[in-house]
């Protein structure tokens, strides 16, 4: 397969380039033309106004929450009191969702990440079963909720086992003495200093974060539940930072939108920020050669219009699902849109195991039968949140 004429973000020559791709890693990635004949004869797509960039890392999702709408009665000074109110308040609305089967929840929050360009998450909580992912779910990791809701977590966090491997804990989310405290708790009691992923960290303090591998900063759903998001201006000094949206419970459906709001406060830089989702979680997480568009690389690539921008970044952080023209995972294409029906259609490479939804108007056909999946979901749930897909007339 070979992706002709893109341009990629955060190159500075701004030429546009093409991508060979055999199997499932990118073999070369020269100016357009510049492959040799042979190579030429690939089965080619090609784009007009559009850039290219890795595709992205969502590093903290809860997959089986995205049926849920935000939920949420006013502001809080942390999660513990989040979660007791809306248990208290909103227990038919969350039991609404809950009847929807896990299974089904879950295939849902996998579309979600896949239908915004995201082809790995980081899934937090109990390991749920999939049986044929679209995308990479990455579970491998010891997943603790947090210091006020993980049952025996002290022993948890300090059994033996798993040295390698980072345990993901909520932590510091809240405004309040509370939260600052639990970070203190969760430091002092990793006896044999396990590597930790903070989640939140929005009480987190400099000092504080030299104790954790990575924070993963979850900016919309810190300021809907908080009104407040983590200093991350602060903490990058001290940490790593990712990037997570939580689940729709408490943030839009479009991470984009979640992306936009980060790029706003300033707290990162634009390629740091787009590092959090790229580069920096693969490093993180451990995901060797992936992340980056090079030879050699997994060929995890999202191509997407470039709506008449001319600087790559400021295109990639106005792209939004609808704009999207081309997802691939480990090689083979997940997501496409349908003005590159004919293209595909003559090389051989459309596949009946695709569906059509539209996004905005924006007709795409996606690995799957998700409209019998939405169909599904709506059997049990008839009002349950599937807003912005359409399915196709």
């Amino acid at each position: 397969m070979l992706l002709r004429n893109v341009c990629i973000v955060g190159e500075e020559d701004r030429l546009p380039k093409e991508l060979w791709v055999e199997r499932n890693t990118i073999q070369a990635v020269l100016p357009t033309g510049a492959l040799k004949q042979d190579i030429e004869k690939k089965k080619a797509i090609v784009f007009n106004n559009a850039i290219a960039f890795p595709a992205l890392a969502n590093s903290h999702e809860h997959l089986d929450f995205n049926l849920f709408p935000p939920i949420g009665n006013k502001v809080y000074a942390n999660y513990r009191e989040w979660g007791n109110d809306i248990h208290l308040q909103n227990k038919p609305a969350i039991n609404e969702v809950l009847q929807i089967p896990q299974h089904l929840r879950t295939q849902w929050g996998i579309y979600k990440n896949l239908l915004n360009g995201f082809t790995r998450v980081v899934n937090h909580g109990d390991t749920l079963p999939i049986a044929d992912p679209l995308i990479h779910v990455e579970q491998q990791h010891p997943s603790l909720h947090s210091v006020g809701f993980e049952k025996n977590w002290k022993w948890k966090l300090n059994r033996p086992g798993k040295k390698n491997l980072a345990y993901v804990i909520h932590t510091g989310e809240g405004t309040d003495a509370v939260a600052t405290n639990e970070i203190e708790e969760l430091i002092r009691w990793n006896f044999f200093r396990k590597s930790l992923v903070g989640v939140h960290g929005v009480a987190m303090t400099s000092d504080q974060a030299r104790s954790f591998k990575a924070l993963v900063w979850c900016p919309a759903s810190n300021y809907f539940l908080l009104d407040h998001t983590a200093d991350i201006k602060q903490l990058k000094h001290n940490t790593r930072i990712l990037f997570g949206t939580d689940s729709t419970l408490t943030a839009g459906w479009n991470i984009w939108e979640q992306l936009r709001l980060a790029r706003v406060s300033g707290m990162l830089s634009d390629k740091e920020l787009f590092h959090s989702v790229t580069h920096t979680a693969a490093s993180v997480w451990g995901w060797d050669h992936y992340g980056s568009l090079k030879e050699g690389s997994i060929a995890d690539i999202v191509i997407a219009r470039k709506n008449g921008i001319q600087n790559s970044m400021d295109a990639f952080y106005a792209v939004n699902p609808e704009d999207l023209l081309l997802v691939v995972h480990q090689g083979k294409i997940r997501l496409y849109d349908s003005s590159l029906d004919e293209q595909l259609t003559d090389a051989g490479m459309q596949s009946p195991m695709f569906s059509r939804i539209q996004i905005k108007g924006s007709v795409k056909s996606v690995a799957g039968d998700l409209p019998a999946l939405m169909q599904q979901i709506q059997k049990h749930h008839a009002a349950a949140l599937l807003s912005p897909i359409q399915l196709v007339p």
